[in-house]
């Protein structure tokens, strides 16, 4: 359907909200002036409780429904941090703060829930709780985690719970998602080979760590090619390694670090297990010893069947059926929304950002047509999903 006027009149402003947010990005759990940016708003647009320092520096509306009494409650969460990039465009808006830029979108994300949560107070047109989620530290701090840790569902009844991530090259006015596995669990490697140090002409007197992680690394490519199954995704990816002082001296130890992705918790599982067998079993071949450790992040963000349908059907009114793909690949990045479906039901969604530069580049910005499809979008499920 065409987006409505009254959405249309609210772009102007949410427009105005996300400059005014790119100019000033902040990291991490360190966005006090964006969580006050929003809570002021919230309480300007007449939400009925606005409650903030929920996981650090998250902040939290609530909307109370005008269409009679109801208990029902569900979550719409945006998050707000940015990334430690030096921005790369020349807007008129760039960002102010050498170092930091939202090259995530972040800023679209939280303009677009603001414009969504104007809207809904004006109109209440629904029963039960719309609950307006700003959330900090996506970006690798798992704030998600941090707004659950300190009651977040269980203090505002939440009982589903909608994302929703701008994705480049994706046409402006599409969505795309699907059931189950949406983005991969994210984990950490680092890989500490100790063999015998020595002369760099006389490598028959030591055991050479450079070579030994050499091996490594190629060997744990064969997980992926070997250990998984073909129809599954995985990845694992060295992308640091560290070793020696000088060009005549083999070094004592070398020092790997990566990542692996994974979609399925059975398959993360066994990664794990073939890293600590891969690494131990070649040390011990070679003579020297590979300590392991691996860290596990974000989990997978699964998508739950049923909110999976209704998001979709939320989308078609919003953008027409042929621009909503319910089949969409995985994608192997990761997101901390993965908590909260641990947490509640719900879904993950994809809003198109058109030909725009990738995610966490210096060149991307998020595109602000995309933001009345946002809008419409956040006001059409609350409006649907709390219908009287």
């Amino acid at each position: 359907m065409p987006i409505r006027p009254a959405i249309k009149d609210i772009v102007p402003d949410a427009q105005s909200w996300r400059r005014e947010i790119h100019q000033n990005p902040e990291l991490l759990y360190d966005v006090e002036e964006t969580a006050k940016f929003v809570a002021d708003r919230l309480r300007a647009f007449g939400c009925d409780e606005v409650k903030t320092a929920i996981g650090r520096t998250g902040v939290v509306g609530v909307i109370e429904g005008a269409k009679g009494p109801s208990s029902r409650a569900i979550g719409l969460r945006a998050d707000m941090d940015a990334l430690p990039i030096e921005e790369e465009t020349n807007l008129p808006y760039r960002s102010k703060t050498p170092g930091k830029m939202h090259a995530c979108g972040h800023d679209g994300h939280t303009a677009m829930l603001l414009g969504a949560a104007q809207r809904l107070a004006q109109t209440r047109d629904f029963a039960g709780k719309a609950v307006v989620i700003f959330q900090p530290a996506e970006e690798g701090g798992a704030g998600a985690m941090a707004m659950i840790d300190d009651g977040l569902m269980d203090q505002f009844g939440i009982e589903e719970v909608y994302g929703m991530h701008n994705m480049p090259q994706l046409p402006v006015g599409s969505f795309r998602l699907r059931k189950g596995p949406l983005m991969a669990a994210a984990d950490e490697i680092t890989i500490t080979v100790e063999g015998v140090g020595g002369h760099g002409a006389m490598p028959h007197h030591g055991v050479d760590p450079i070579v030994l992680g050499a091996h490594i690394v190629t060997a744990l490519q064969t997980i992926v090619s070997r250990n998984v199954d073909p129809l599954d995704s995985c990845v694992v990816s060295i992308t640091q390694f560290h070793a020696g002082t000088a060009n005549n001296i083999i070094p004592q130890s070398a020092w790997l670090n990566g990542t692996v992705r994974t979609l399925k918790a059975a398959t993360r599982d066994a990664v794990e297990k073939r890293i600590h067998e891969i690494a131990g079993g070649l040390a011990a071949a070679a003579g020297a010893t590979a300590r392991v450790e691996y860290r596990r992040s974000y989990p997978s963000t699964v998508n739950h069947a049923r909110q999976t349908d209704f998001a979709a059907a939320v989308a078609r009114k919003v953008a027409g059926e042929a621009h909503v793909d319910t089949d969409g690949a995985p994608v192997m990045g990761a997101e901390d929304f993965s908590f909260m479906l641990e947490a509640r039901p719900g879904a993950f969604i994809f809003l198109g950002n058109g030909d725009s530069a990738k995610l966490h580049h210096p060149s991307y910005d998020f595109n602000d047509a995309a933001l009345p499809y946002g809008i419409s979008y956040w006001v059409e499920l609350a409006e649907t999903a709390l219908a009287p």
